[in-house]
């Protein structure tokens, strides 16, 4: 009996061992992994434990406004950028909060985003998440009304409901500045009886549905929505957003990068830029051939569903595409939403959210070459 009581003993002694160095040799196993180690976590979000080069993760939407974006992935420009010094990776999404969320959580390394989503992005982690370094996109934008509604300024929007693609988005921050400006308010933030107007949350193709049962009256939209609803529902402009801002230009897409991406990898970053910026000048110096590969982009990422040309053109020539990140209209934007109550701060805050040197980068370097091939065939 005494020699089984000391055996048990003897067990729970070694058991309780054994866990105690289990527990002790994971937390020395980071300092025990070899130099040469990479997990498939790495900070520098690059797929380095894959064969062959590594991978650079890129986001974006299937709209107008990323139209560099879809030219550059669809005519194989941003492949060519990268050479063999990395491969390409497409993440499309729908909206800006889940693209911010996938950056938070590396698994994309550049995107391109509405200002909005990026301040957010860039406050939520107290600017370490991310930069802005180039723009895609300026206009596009505007409010649409059902040809059956007589609506023809802001405040003919009193009593009425008013479609936009998402709460707290660029839009629907436009739209309740614009709404103050007028002395309206939203039914969300107390407004009430015949003045009061109802903000609603729709997504764009929902929102064609929306104004064909005639259960909204209006939507603040960027193209090519705005163009489809004019085309699909008879609806009719009352104004193009960009009437509204002093200069007429303001940021509807921006590029953005993960900081610590940049820090690690500043010259992916320009071979990306390099790219970004030829899809914007392609653009605007070879529009026809530019759409119908942009049309090809949006038809294959949309499973097949294709956007008429007619479409198309009108949303690309109401959008202008430029790789300026237009600084002050962003910050703008975050004062907007500081006085509207989706932020805290305001553009106080935003110092870092801008890095200029990619960008300044990029355009020296692909200047150089443009010098270096005009001196070559001058001498041919």
């Amino acid at each position: 009996m005494l020699t089984k009581t000391i055996f048990q003993v003897y067990n729970l002694f070694m058991l309780r061992t054994a866990r105690y160095l289990a527990v002790r040799l994971l937390a020395l196993l980071p300092l025990l992994c070899p130099i040469g180690c990479v997990s498939s976590g790495s900070s520098a979000g690059l797929s380095a434990d894959r064969p062959g080069p590594p991978t650079v993760r890129i986001g974006f939407f299937p709209n107008v406004t990323h139209a560099p974006a879809l030219l550059a992935t669809g005519d194989g420009s941003l492949a060519k950028a990268f050479g063999d010094a990395a491969q390409v990776e497409e993440h499309v999404f729908t909206a800006g909060p889940a693209e911010i969320e996938a950056l938070f959580a590396r698994e994309i390394d550049l995107g391109y985003i509405g200002p909005g989503p990026a301040v957010n992005g860039f406050l939520k982690s107290r600017g370490k998440a991310l930069r802005i370094i180039a723009g895609s996109s300026s206009g596009g934008t505007a409010l649409v009304a059902r040809a059956d509604v007589k609506i023809a300024s802001i405040k003919d929007l009193a009593g009425k409901r008013v479609a936009v693609p998402q709460t707290g988005g660029t839009q629907d921050i436009s739209l309740r500045h614009f709404l103050r400006e007028n002395g309206l308010t939203p039914k969300d933030r107390g407004g009430q009886g015949s003045s009061a107007v109802e903000v609603l949350q729709f997504a764009p193709a929902d929102t064609l549905n929306q104004f064909r049962l005639k259960t909204v009256d209006a939507a603040f939209v960027p193209e090519p929505w705005v163009a489809r609803l004019e085309k699909e529902t008879g609806a009719g402009i009352v104004l193009d957003e960009k009437t509204l801002w002093s200069q007429g230009r303001f940021s509807t897409a921006v590029v953005i990068v993960r900081t610590e991406f940049l820090e690690q990898h500043p010259e992916l970053v320009e071979k990306f830029l390099t790219a970004h910026i030829r899809a914007v000048r392609r653009i605007r110096t070879e529009p026809d051939a530019a759409r119908r590969v942009i049309g090809e982009r949006i038809k294959e990422l949309n499973q097949g569903k294709a956007l008429p040309d007619d479409i198309l053109l009108s949303a690309l020539k109401r959008t202008e595409i430029t790789d300026e990140p237009l600084r002050d209209s962003v910050l703008t934007f975050a004062d907007w939403a500081r006085e509207l109550g989706y932020l805290r701060q305001d553009r106080t805050a935003l110092g870092d959210l801008f890095a200029d040197g990619p960008l300044t980068a990029a355009r020296a370097a692909m200047a150089a070459d443009s010098k270096t091939t005009s001196a070559r065939k001058v001498k041919e």
